[in-house]
C-alpha cells in the first residue's frame, strides 16, 4: 500500500498552483528500502543536493527530510519482510509570475513509500532484451545528468516500448550517441575495461551507476550503436534493480554466462 507525506504531514494536499504541477519545476530520486533501511542513502542525498543547486533551490533541509523518511518507514507494517521503494520529490512550491520563479523559494517536499516491483526479482537472473528506440533524447547540457520532473521524453519512450517485442529500449540522443535505457544507465565491458556513455549532454546520472564508479574504474565516453554492439558484455543498472545483464540489443545477442562471470569477478551479487 502506498503511503505519502507532504511537507511532513500525512494526507496533506498540494496547491494547484504548485510549480511542479504546472511547469515540472523540480526533481526527485527513487531508492530501494531493505530491512527498513534506505540503500545508498548518501548518494541519494548527494543527487538531491546537486539538483537543488543546479536549479537554484538553495540548501535543502535534510533534517526535516530524514525525519519524514523515518516516519514513513516506522509506519510500514512488516517492514523487515519485503523490500520497498522510497520516492523523494521536491518542487519549487507555489509563487512567481508565470515561468519566473519566486525570489524566496519554499519547496514542496513529497515522500512516497511504494511496493517493490515483483518483476525485478527475476530480471537479474534472466537478463533483459532491448530494442533500439526511435524516440531520441534532446541534448541540453544545463539539465543533463539531473533527475528533474521533466520526463516527457521517457513517457514517449515507454509508450514506444509497449509496442516492441523486447523488455526495454536502448535510447540514443539526437546525434545518435547511445545514452541509456528508458529508466536505467548502461555499463559495458570490453577487453578488461568498463565503459559507460557520457551524460554531459543528455540522460540521467543514476545513483547506482555512481555507486559502481566509486568501487571500480569506469571510462565515461561517447559511444555509437556499433561500438556498444561490439562489447563483450552490456549491463543496465538503477537503484531498484541493481546491475542487470543485457542478453540482446536489436538482433545482436550477448552471452549471459560471460556477464555473470564478470559480475562474480567484481563481487557484485544479483
Amino acid at each position: 500500500m502506498t503511503k505519502t507525506i507532504i511537507n511532513g504531514q500525512l494526507g496533506h494536499l498540494i496547491d494547484i498552483n504548485d510549480r511542479g504541477l504546472n511547469y515540472g519545476d523540480g526533481f526527485f530520486t527513487t531508492a530501494k528500502v531493505v530491512d527498513a533501511k534506505v540503500q545508498l542513502w548518501p548518494l541519494h542525498r548527494a543527487r538531491l543536493s546537486e539538483c537543488a543547486r543546479c536549479l537554484g533551490f538553495g540548501d535543502l533541509d535534510f533534517a526535516a527530510l530524514e525525519q519524514d523518511v523515518a516516519q514513513l518507514l516506522n509506519s510500514r507494517e512488516n517492514a523487515l519482510d519485503e523490500p520497498a521503494v522510497l520516492k523523494v520529490l521536491y518542487t519549487r512550491g507555489s509563487g512567481g509570475r508565470g515561468y519566473a520563479p519566486p525570489s524566496d523559494v519554499q519547496p514542496t517536499r513529497i515522500l512516497s513509500l511504494l511496493p517493490y516491483p515483483d518483476a525485478y526479482r527475476e530480471i537479474a537472473q534472466k537478463g533483459l532484451s532491448l530494442s533500439v528506440a526511435k524516440t531520441r533524447l534532446a541534448q541540453q547540457p544545463l539539465l543533463a545528468g539531473l533527475k528533474t520532473l521533466n520526463r516527457l521524453e521517457q513517457v514517449f519512450i515507454k509508450q514506444e516500448a509497449a509496442q516492441q517485442n523486447s523488455d526495454d529500449l536502448l535510447v540514443l540522443d539526437t546525434t545518435d550517441k547511445v545514452i541509456e535505457t528508458s529508466s536505467a544507465n548502461l555499463l559495458m565491458y570490453k577487453q578488461g575495461q568498463w565503459y559507460t556513455p557520457s551524460l554531459d549532454q543528455a540522460g540521467v546520472q543514476g545513483v547506482y551507476l555512481a555507486h559502481l564508479q566509486e568501487r571500480m574504474p569506469v571510462i565515461s565516453c561517447q559511444l555509437n550503436l556499433a561500438q556498444v554492439l561490439s562489447m563483450d558484455a552490456v549491463f543496465c543498472c538503477n537503484s531498484l534493480m541493481g546491475l542487470v545483464p543485457i542478453t540482446r540489443i536489436a538482433h545482436h545477442d550477448f552471452n549471459l554466462d560471460v556477464a555473470h562471470s564478470l559480475l562474480a569477478k567484481q563481487g557484485i551479487k544479483i
